[in-house]
Protein backbone atom coordinates (compact mmCIF):
# COMPACT_ATOMS: atom_id res chain seq x y z
CA UNK A 1 0.00 0.00 0.00
CA UNK A 2 1.56 3.28 -1.18
CA UNK A 3 -0.73 5.64 -0.61
CA UNK A 4 -0.21 7.87 3.09
CA UNK A 5 -3.70 7.23 3.98
CA UNK A 6 -4.33 5.08 6.74
CA UNK A 7 -7.41 2.57 6.76
CA UNK A 8 -9.61 1.66 9.37
CA UNK A 9 -10.37 -2.55 8.72
CA UNK A 10 -13.15 -4.39 9.80
CA UNK A 11 -12.55 -8.48 10.97
CA UNK A 12 -15.81 -10.64 10.89
CA UNK A 13 -14.36 -14.09 12.92
CA UNK A 14 -12.22 -14.55 15.53
CA UNK A 15 -11.23 -18.23 14.99
CA UNK A 16 -7.66 -19.80 14.25
CA UNK A 17 -7.49 -17.83 11.08
CA UNK A 18 -9.33 -14.69 12.26
CA UNK A 19 -7.06 -13.70 15.02
CA UNK A 20 -4.10 -14.92 13.11
CA UNK A 21 -5.26 -12.06 10.60
CA UNK A 22 -5.79 -9.85 13.09
CA UNK A 23 -2.30 -10.00 14.58
CA UNK A 24 -0.75 -9.26 10.88
CA UNK A 25 -3.45 -6.84 9.90
CA UNK A 26 -2.20 -4.76 13.35
CA UNK A 27 1.29 -4.68 12.32
CA UNK A 28 0.79 -3.97 8.60
CA UNK A 29 1.72 -0.69 7.45
CA UNK A 30 -1.22 1.74 6.57
CA UNK A 31 -3.14 0.02 9.26
CA UNK A 32 -4.80 2.62 11.26
CA UNK A 33 -7.46 0.31 13.29
CA UNK A 34 -9.00 -2.86 13.26
CA UNK A 35 -12.19 -3.68 14.78
CA UNK A 36 -12.84 -7.61 15.49
CA UNK A 37 -16.79 -9.19 15.67
CA UNK A 38 -17.65 -12.92 16.35
CA UNK A 39 -20.65 -14.79 16.20
CA UNK A 40 -19.60 -15.12 20.17
CA UNK A 41 -19.38 -11.92 21.49
CA UNK A 42 -16.95 -13.49 24.14
CA UNK A 43 -14.20 -14.93 21.93
CA UNK A 44 -13.92 -11.41 19.71
CA UNK A 45 -13.10 -9.78 23.30
CA UNK A 46 -11.07 -12.36 24.38
CA UNK A 47 -9.03 -12.49 21.22
CA UNK A 48 -9.53 -8.84 21.06
CA UNK A 49 -7.53 -7.80 24.42
CA UNK A 50 -5.00 -10.17 23.79
CA UNK A 51 -4.12 -8.62 20.30
CA UNK A 52 -4.67 -5.21 21.22
CA UNK A 53 -7.16 -4.49 18.92
CA UNK A 54 -11.06 -3.38 19.33
CA UNK A 55 -13.89 -5.30 19.51
CA UNK A 56 -17.60 -4.71 18.75
CA UNK A 57 -20.39 -6.72 20.18
CA UNK A 58 -21.87 -8.69 16.78
CA UNK A 59 -22.09 -8.14 13.27
CA UNK A 60 -24.40 -5.50 13.03
CA UNK A 61 -22.27 -3.12 15.11
CA UNK A 62 -18.99 -4.25 12.90
CA UNK A 63 -20.92 -3.08 9.75
CA UNK A 64 -22.09 0.36 10.99
CA UNK A 65 -18.70 1.40 11.51
CA UNK A 66 -16.81 3.35 8.84
CA UNK A 67 -14.85 0.89 7.68
CA UNK A 68 -12.58 1.32 4.82
CA UNK A 69 -12.06 -2.88 3.86
CA UNK A 70 -13.86 -6.27 5.97
CA UNK A 71 -11.89 -9.37 6.33
CA UNK A 72 -14.07 -12.28 6.66
CA UNK A 73 -13.20 -15.71 8.64
CA UNK A 74 -16.20 -16.85 10.09
CA UNK A 75 -18.02 -19.89 8.62
CA UNK A 76 -18.21 -20.83 5.05
CA UNK A 77 -22.12 -20.58 5.35
CA UNK A 78 -22.21 -17.04 6.06
CA UNK A 79 -19.88 -16.12 3.70
CA UNK A 80 -22.37 -15.05 1.36
CA UNK A 81 -24.43 -13.04 3.51
CA UNK A 82 -21.14 -11.00 4.70
CA UNK A 83 -19.82 -10.73 1.11
CA UNK A 84 -23.29 -9.19 -0.76
CA UNK A 85 -23.39 -7.22 2.68
CA UNK A 86 -20.00 -5.71 2.65
CA UNK A 87 -20.05 -4.78 -1.30
CA UNK A 88 -24.45 -3.49 -0.94
CA UNK A 89 -22.25 -0.62 1.64
CA UNK A 90 -19.68 -0.08 -0.29
CA UNK A 91 -17.16 -2.08 1.90
CA UNK A 92 -14.15 -3.77 -0.06
CA UNK A 93 -13.96 -7.28 0.89
CA UNK A 94 -11.55 -9.71 1.65
CA UNK A 95 -13.06 -13.10 2.22
CA UNK A 96 -11.39 -16.63 3.01
CA UNK A 97 -12.20 -19.66 0.85
CA UNK A 98 -14.55 -20.62 -0.29
CA UNK A 99 -17.33 -17.76 -1.50
CA UNK A 100 -20.09 -20.53 -0.56
CA UNK A 101 -20.65 -23.88 0.23
CA UNK A 102 -21.68 -24.88 -3.00
CA UNK A 103 -21.37 -23.92 -6.74
CA UNK A 104 -25.01 -22.21 -6.69
CA UNK A 105 -24.36 -19.98 -3.70
CA UNK A 106 -21.04 -19.07 -5.31
CA UNK A 107 -23.09 -18.41 -8.76
CA UNK A 108 -25.44 -16.53 -6.25
CA UNK A 109 -22.59 -14.15 -4.55
CA UNK A 110 -21.10 -13.64 -8.32
CA UNK A 111 -24.15 -12.53 -10.08
CA UNK A 112 -24.86 -9.62 -7.17
CA UNK A 113 -21.39 -7.95 -7.17
CA UNK A 114 -20.59 -8.29 -10.39
CA UNK A 115 -21.71 -5.10 -11.53
CA UNK A 116 -20.03 -3.36 -8.50
CA UNK A 117 -16.75 -1.57 -8.48
CA UNK A 118 -16.69 -2.82 -4.96
CA UNK A 119 -13.57 -5.42 -4.54
CA UNK A 120 -13.43 -8.92 -3.35
CA UNK A 121 -10.80 -10.74 -2.82
CA UNK A 122 -10.77 -14.56 -2.14
CA UNK A 123 -8.19 -16.06 0.13
CA UNK A 124 -5.61 -18.51 -1.63
CA UNK A 125 -2.69 -17.80 0.09
CA UNK A 126 -0.45 -20.00 -1.99
CA UNK A 127 -1.06 -17.70 -5.00
CA UNK A 128 1.45 -15.12 -2.39
CA UNK A 129 3.93 -18.00 -1.12
CA UNK A 130 7.66 -17.07 -2.71
CA UNK A 131 7.88 -20.99 -4.01
CA UNK A 132 4.63 -21.23 -5.76
CA UNK A 133 5.66 -17.54 -7.37
CA UNK A 134 8.94 -19.25 -8.74
CA UNK A 135 7.57 -22.14 -9.89
CA UNK A 136 5.16 -19.62 -11.88
CA UNK A 137 7.89 -17.34 -13.25
CA UNK A 138 9.78 -20.51 -14.13
CA UNK A 139 6.95 -21.90 -16.81
CA UNK A 140 6.37 -18.32 -17.72
CA UNK A 141 10.38 -18.07 -19.08
CA UNK A 142 10.08 -20.94 -20.68
CA UNK A 143 13.20 -22.42 -18.68
CA UNK A 144 11.36 -25.68 -17.99
CA UNK A 145 10.46 -26.59 -21.56
CA UNK A 146 7.15 -27.91 -22.86
CA UNK A 147 5.50 -29.38 -19.42
CA UNK A 148 4.53 -32.84 -19.23
CA UNK A 149 3.64 -33.60 -15.30
CA UNK A 150 2.61 -31.85 -12.04
CA UNK A 151 1.98 -33.51 -9.15
CA UNK A 152 0.76 -31.53 -5.94
CA UNK A 153 0.38 -32.54 -2.39
CA UNK A 154 -1.43 -31.44 0.36
CA UNK A 155 -1.12 -33.26 3.61
CA UNK A 156 -2.44 -32.49 7.18
CA UNK A 157 -0.26 -33.88 9.95
CA UNK A 158 -4.04 -34.52 12.07
CA UNK A 159 -7.34 -34.49 10.81
CA UNK A 160 -10.13 -31.69 11.61
CA UNK A 161 -12.57 -31.80 14.54
CA UNK A 162 -15.22 -34.62 13.95
CA UNK A 163 -17.63 -31.80 13.79
CA UNK A 164 -15.88 -29.72 11.38
CA UNK A 165 -15.91 -32.75 8.70
CA UNK A 166 -20.06 -32.76 8.09
CA UNK A 167 -20.38 -29.16 6.77
CA UNK A 168 -16.51 -29.08 5.35
CA UNK A 169 -17.73 -29.67 1.87
CA UNK A 170 -15.73 -33.02 1.78
CA UNK A 171 -11.87 -33.45 1.32
CA UNK A 172 -12.04 -31.78 -2.70
CA UNK A 173 -13.73 -28.80 -1.69
CA UNK A 174 -12.29 -28.57 1.49
CA UNK A 175 -8.72 -29.58 0.67
CA UNK A 176 -8.04 -30.24 -2.53
CA UNK A 177 -9.19 -26.88 -4.05
CA UNK A 178 -6.03 -24.98 -2.85
CA UNK A 179 -4.25 -27.12 -4.88
CA UNK A 180 -6.59 -26.80 -7.85
CA UNK A 181 -6.36 -23.13 -7.51
CA UNK A 182 -2.49 -23.36 -7.55
CA UNK A 183 -2.21 -25.63 -10.90
CA UNK A 184 -4.37 -22.79 -12.63
CA UNK A 185 -2.54 -20.46 -11.64
CA UNK A 186 1.20 -21.47 -11.54
CA UNK A 187 0.42 -23.07 -14.84
CA UNK A 188 -1.93 -20.87 -16.89
CA UNK A 189 -3.89 -23.75 -18.01
CA UNK A 190 -7.38 -24.60 -17.15
CA UNK A 191 -8.53 -28.36 -15.82
CA UNK A 192 -10.39 -30.16 -18.96
CA UNK A 193 -10.73 -33.38 -16.91
CA UNK A 194 -10.51 -35.46 -13.43
CA UNK A 195 -10.47 -38.89 -12.25
CA UNK A 196 -10.58 -39.05 -8.30
CA UNK A 197 -10.61 -41.74 -5.71
CA UNK A 198 -10.34 -42.18 -2.09
CA UNK A 199 -10.53 -44.42 0.70
CA UNK A 200 -10.63 -44.30 4.44
CA UNK A 201 -8.37 -46.06 7.12
CA UNK A 202 -8.72 -43.54 9.35
CA UNK A 203 -11.43 -41.91 11.86
CA UNK A 204 -15.25 -43.62 11.14
CA UNK A 205 -16.82 -39.91 11.34
CA UNK A 206 -15.07 -39.39 7.52
CA UNK A 207 -17.27 -42.25 6.53
CA UNK A 208 -20.33 -40.85 8.22
CA UNK A 209 -20.12 -37.55 6.99
CA UNK A 210 -19.66 -39.10 3.30
CA UNK A 211 -16.11 -38.27 2.72
CA UNK A 212 -12.67 -39.77 2.54
CA UNK A 213 -9.68 -39.11 4.57
CA UNK A 214 -7.11 -40.15 1.82
CA UNK A 215 -7.69 -39.33 -2.05
CA UNK A 216 -5.75 -39.37 -4.72
CA UNK A 217 -6.99 -37.45 -8.04
CA UNK A 218 -5.76 -37.83 -11.89
CA UNK A 219 -6.01 -33.95 -13.87
CA UNK A 220 -5.90 -33.35 -17.83
CA UNK A 221 -5.23 -29.91 -18.54
CA UNK A 222 -5.92 -28.46 -21.88
CA UNK A 223 -2.65 -28.65 -23.64
CA UNK A 224 -2.76 -32.04 -22.30
CA UNK A 225 -0.31 -32.01 -19.13
CA UNK A 226 -1.29 -34.37 -16.83
CA UNK A 227 -1.16 -33.36 -13.17
CA UNK A 228 -1.46 -35.82 -9.82
CA UNK A 229 -2.77 -34.44 -6.52
CA UNK A 230 -2.28 -36.39 -3.37
CA UNK A 231 -4.75 -35.67 -0.49
CA UNK A 232 -4.48 -36.95 3.06
CA UNK A 233 -5.68 -36.10 6.96
CA UNK A 234 -2.94 -38.56 8.43
CA UNK A 235 0.44 -37.63 7.46
CA UNK A 236 1.64 -38.31 11.17
CA UNK A 237 5.52 -37.24 9.70
CA UNK A 238 3.90 -33.27 9.58
CA UNK A 239 2.07 -30.86 7.44
CA UNK A 240 3.61 -31.64 3.78
CA UNK A 241 2.80 -29.30 1.11
CA UNK A 242 4.67 -29.42 -2.10
CA UNK A 243 4.30 -28.95 -5.79
CA UNK A 244 6.59 -30.66 -8.53
CA UNK A 245 6.94 -29.15 -11.93
CA UNK A 246 8.45 -30.94 -14.44
CA UNK A 247 9.95 -29.80 -18.17
CA UNK A 248 11.36 -31.36 -20.89
CA UNK A 249 14.32 -29.31 -20.22
CA UNK A 250 13.85 -28.92 -16.22
CA UNK A 251 12.02 -29.08 -13.17
CA UNK A 252 10.92 -26.75 -10.44
CA UNK A 253 9.68 -27.99 -6.70
CA UNK A 254 7.93 -26.05 -4.62
CA UNK A 255 8.10 -27.21 -1.12
CA UNK A 256 10.96 -28.82 -0.67
CA UNK A 257 13.13 -27.19 2.01
CA UNK A 258 15.13 -28.18 5.38
CA UNK A 259 11.31 -28.64 7.27
CA UNK A 260 9.54 -30.66 4.63
CA UNK A 261 8.38 -33.47 6.63
CA UNK A 262 10.09 -36.09 4.38
CA UNK A 263 12.64 -38.93 5.17
CA UNK A 264 14.91 -40.91 3.15
CA UNK A 265 16.21 -44.26 3.90
CA UNK A 266 19.19 -43.90 1.84
CA UNK A 267 22.37 -44.73 3.60
CA UNK A 268 24.07 -41.36 3.14
CA UNK A 269 21.71 -38.97 3.35
CA UNK A 270 21.97 -36.72 6.40
CA UNK A 271 18.41 -34.99 8.01
CA UNK A 272 17.60 -32.18 8.79
CA UNK A 273 18.08 -30.81 12.20
CA UNK A 274 14.93 -28.12 11.63
CA UNK A 275 11.29 -29.50 12.50
CA UNK A 276 8.50 -30.14 10.28
CA UNK A 277 5.77 -28.10 9.83
CA UNK A 278 3.51 -28.50 12.27
CA UNK A 279 0.53 -26.67 10.22
CA UNK A 280 -0.42 -24.44 7.46
CA UNK A 281 0.35 -21.75 9.65
CA UNK A 282 3.43 -21.69 10.25
CA UNK A 283 3.97 -23.02 6.59
CA UNK A 284 2.11 -20.02 4.92
CA UNK A 285 2.74 -17.62 7.28
CA UNK A 286 4.80 -15.15 5.13
CA UNK A 287 2.39 -15.82 2.22
CA UNK A 288 -1.15 -15.00 4.52
CA UNK A 289 1.05 -11.54 5.73
CA UNK A 290 1.28 -11.14 1.87
CA UNK A 291 -1.93 -11.84 0.92
CA UNK A 292 -3.11 -9.31 3.53
CA UNK A 293 -0.85 -6.59 2.13
CA UNK A 294 -1.75 -6.96 -1.47
CA UNK A 295 -5.47 -5.94 0.20
CA UNK A 296 -4.00 -3.17 1.32
CA UNK A 297 -2.86 -2.17 -2.35
CA UNK A 298 -6.26 -3.17 -3.61
CA UNK A 299 -8.07 -0.40 -1.54
CA UNK A 300 -5.33 2.14 -2.16
CA UNK A 301 -6.14 1.29 -5.90
CA UNK A 302 -2.50 0.39 -6.29
CA UNK A 303 -3.38 -3.18 -7.13
CA UNK A 304 -5.71 -5.51 -9.47
CA UNK A 305 -7.20 -7.75 -7.55
CA UNK A 306 -4.93 -10.93 -7.28
CA UNK A 307 -7.70 -13.47 -6.68
CA UNK A 308 -11.15 -12.45 -7.60
CA UNK A 309 -14.70 -15.00 -6.92
CA UNK A 310 -14.82 -15.82 -10.43
CA UNK A 311 -10.82 -18.18 -9.25
CA UNK A 312 -12.39 -19.38 -6.83
CA UNK A 313 -15.73 -20.50 -8.82
CA UNK A 314 -12.92 -22.10 -11.49
CA UNK A 315 -11.17 -24.06 -8.51
CA UNK A 316 -14.55 -25.10 -6.99
CA UNK A 317 -15.83 -26.87 -10.07
CA UNK A 318 -12.46 -29.15 -10.28
CA UNK A 319 -13.20 -29.72 -6.52
CA UNK A 320 -17.14 -30.44 -7.70
CA UNK A 321 -15.99 -32.75 -10.67
CA UNK A 322 -13.66 -34.87 -8.64
CA UNK A 323 -16.64 -35.80 -6.21
CA UNK A 324 -18.95 -36.82 -9.13
CA UNK A 325 -15.69 -38.75 -10.32
CA UNK A 326 -14.79 -40.14 -6.73
CA UNK A 327 -18.66 -41.46 -5.93
CA UNK A 328 -19.51 -42.74 -9.40
CA UNK A 329 -16.22 -44.12 -10.35
CA UNK A 330 -15.21 -42.65 -13.60
CA UNK A 331 -13.58 -39.74 -15.31
CA UNK A 332 -15.11 -36.49 -15.47
CA UNK A 333 -15.29 -33.67 -17.57
CA UNK A 334 -15.41 -30.08 -16.08
CA UNK A 335 -17.45 -29.25 -18.00
CA UNK A 336 -19.77 -31.73 -16.79
CA UNK A 337 -20.63 -29.68 -13.64
CA UNK A 338 -20.33 -26.04 -15.09
CA UNK A 339 -23.63 -23.98 -14.49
Amino acid sequence: MTSDKTVTLGLAGTGRIGTSHAETLKNLPGVDTVIAADADPERARAAAAKLGVQAVPDLDTLFAADLDGIIIATATDSHPELITRAVDQGIPVFCEKPVATDIEGTLAVIRHVQNSSVPVQIGFQRRFDAGYRAARDAIASGTLGWLHTLRATTLDPTPPPADYIPHSGGIFRDCGVHDFDIIRWVTGREVVEVYATGANRGEQFFADASDVDTAAVLLRLDDDTLVTVSLGRYNGAGYDVRLEVLGSRGNAIVGLDDRAPLSSVEPDYVPSPLPPYPGFMERFRRAYTDELAAFLSVLSGDLENPCTAMDALEAFYIAEACELSRTERRPVSVAEVRR
